[in-house]
C-alpha cells in the first residue's frame, strides 16, 4: 500500500508502460489514479479494468503539448480531489518510423511530445504541489537521452537527453519544496537496421 492516500496523474497510459504503471498505482492502495492520453478508447479501457479489479481510476484526454489541456487537468485534479502527490510524464513518441532521420516536421513533432511536454507537466504539477508541500514526479527518458544511436531520428535521442537534465536541474530547484523529481532510462529497443 505505498500508494495509500495519494493521488496520481499518469500521461500516456492508455497502454504500454504507461496503463502498467496506472495499474501499479491503483493496486498500490492509490485514492485517485488519473489515466490521460489522446487515445480515449483505450484509455478509457485501463480504467475500466482498474475499477473493476477495486482500483479508483478515472480518465482525461490529454494532449501533452497543449499548455491550457495541462491546467485545466490539474486544476480538475486539485478540485476533485484536493491535491496531486505523484505525476508520471511519460507520454512520448520513438523516432523509428521516420525515413528521413533530418526531417524537420518529425523533430518538430518528437522535442514538442517528448520534451516540452514533460515541461508542461512539471510546470503545472510541480506548481501544485508546491502548494502542498511535498510531491513525486517521474520523467521517461530513455537510454536514449545518453547515448547516441543509429537508425533512429536524431531527435528521438536529443528530446530524450532534454528530459533527462530538465529532471536534473528541476530536482536541483524543487527539493527544497519537499518535492522529488526524478527520471526513468528503459533499455534502448533496436529498430531493425535499414536496407
Amino acid at each position: 500500500m505505498r500508494m495509500k492516500d495519494k493521488v496520481a496523474l499518469v500521461s500516456g497510459a492508455a497502454g504500454g508502460m504507461g496503463a502498467a504503471t496506472a495499474r501499479l498505482f491503483a493496486r498500490e492502495g492509490a485514492k485517485a489514479v488519473v489515466v490521460a492520453d489522446l487515445l480515449d478508447k483505450e484509455g478509457e479501457a485501463v480504467v475500466a479494468d482498474i475499477n473493476k479489479a477495486g482500483g479508483k481510476a478515472s480518465y482525461a484526454h490529454l494532449d501533452v503539448t497543449d499548455e491550457g489541456q495541462w491546467k485545466g487537468l490539474i486544476d480538475r485534479i486539485l478540485a476533485d480531489h484536493g491535491h496531486l502527490d505523484v505525476l508520471v510524464n511519460n507520454a512520448g513518441i520513438s523516432g523509428s518510423a521516420e525515413q528521413d532521420l533530418y526531417d524537420t516536421a518529425a523533430w518538430n513533432r518528437l522535442m514538442g511530445i517528448n520534451a516540452t511536454g514533460v515541461f508542461l507537466g512539471m510546470k503545472h504539477g510541480i506548481a501544485a504541489m508546491k502548494k502542498a508541500g511535498r510531491g513525486s514526479v517521474i520523467n521517461l527518458s530513455s537510454v536514449s537521452g545518453i547515448v547516441g544511436q543509429g537508425n533512429i531520428h536524431v531527435g528521438y535521442n536529443a528530446s530524450k537527453g532534454a528530459v533527462r537534465l530538465i529532471t536534473k536541474a528541476a530536482a536541483a530547484q524543487h527539493g527544497r519544496d519537499g518535492i522529488r523529481i526524478n527520471s526513468v532510462h528503459p533499455p534502448i529497443r533496436r529498430p531493425a537496421p535499414r536496407p
